[in-house]
């Protein structure tokens, strides 16, 4: 092993207290010259070689207990740059309760530090990111809360609906909910959760989640039974339309609802007021209206209110659409205006 070497290994080793004393060692066990000879096989400062001679030597005060004299190390960037704070405090715009111990910024420190170089200051962002802390800063993400206000109907809205299923389950007539699901591709894709698996043994996937990649994708709709507690799900490889969900419904009439229900001449469908079973969607009515002529059933569809907008409740409000020109036995759309 070389001196060199010998250098090295010692000073990942040692703190910087150690290792100027060791370096100071050195020195003055060569003699004279030493200080430039230790400083050239070490790489360090010649001047730190001089103060770990005058530290062995009681020429200089070693601090006691510690690695660095008191106020010893680099300046924190508020101390040598005055203005740093002030221009900050500008940029931050501060968020939260001014009375809270805590505040929080959405800028990112690129852009801090960014804004701050074209006023003139030079500040590294991990030293930026310490000032932000030692403020009281937290990085946070935008909060999704404010909902906005409520409908002053919306209970009696939801109670319609309530009591319309229940008029359905006293009849012991088909009431189900409907609703298209997240659309999935098929083929060696990353899903969330785990499964167990022998030691050794792991599912190999596709890094992205292109669909160039994929043997298809799956669409599923889902159809629940609300009197019998129930599931059907139809699986779609094509697209997400009307009539597709019109033939969901009606697969899970042919599968399942005529042999529950089979004196049954009435179905209520709840559902969201958007995509393929839409409250605006006239494709959606008039599929609806051919399953209604098919299985000669009355069916009623009652739409959810999507966030704060109103779902009218009452039958004989002008807003309920009712379509009779093709049969007698007629869909009926309740939905409300957007």
């Amino acid at each position: 092993m070389t001196t060199q070497q010998q250098y090295a290994i010692l000073r990942k080793e040692l703190n910087e207290q150690q290792w100027r004393l060791y370096l100071g060692t050195e020195a003055l066990k060569l003699g004279y010259g030493g200080i430039s000879q230790v400083a050239e096989w070490s790489g360090a400062d010649w001047k730190t070689v001089q103060r770990g001679v005058k530290e062995l030597k009681g020429e200089r005060a070693r601090a006691e207990g510690r690695v660095r004299q008191a106020g010893g190390g680099r300046k924190k960037a508020t101390v040598t740059d005055p203005s740093l704070q002030r221009d900050l405090e500008e940029l931050l715009e501060p968020k939260g309760d001014p009375m809270s111990l805590i505040k929080w910024t959405t800028h990112s420190l690129t852009h801090l530090v960014k804004a701050l170089s074209q006023q003139g200051h030079r500040i590294k962002k991990t030293a930026l990111a310490d000032v932000l802390h030692e403020q009281g800063y937290w990085l946070k993400v935008n909060k999704k809360t404010m909902e906005g206000t409520s409908h002053a109907d919306r209970d009696q809205q939801f109670g319609h609906i309530t009591a319309l299923c229940k008029q359905f389950e006293q009849k012991q007539a088909p009431a189900i909910s409907v609703d298209c699901k997240k659309k999935e591709l098929l083929g060696t894709f990353k899903n969330q959760g785990r499964e167990w698996q022998p030691k050794g043994h792991e599912t190999r996937v596709n890094v992205y989640d292109y669909r160039s990649l994929a043997d298809g994708f799956a669409i599923p709709y889902g159809i629940y039974d609300l009197v019998h507690n129930q599931g059907f799900v139809n699986i779609g490889i094509d697209h997400e339309t009307a009539e597709f969900a019109v033939e969901s419904i009606r697969r899970w009439w042919k599968h399942c609802g005529k042999r529950l229900y089979p004196q049954a001449h009435e179905l209520l469908i709840t559902a969201d007021g958007g995509g393929s079973n839409g409250v605006r969607n006239k494709l959606w009515k008039k599929a609806l209206q051919t399953l209604a002529n098919e299985e000669q059933l009355t069916i009623t569809v009652a739409h959810y209110p999507p966030a704060t907008v109103p779902l009218e409740q009452d039958r004989a409000s002008p807003l309920f659409l009712h379509f009779h020109q093709l049969a007698s036995h007629t869909a009926h759309v309740f939905g409300s205006r957007y």
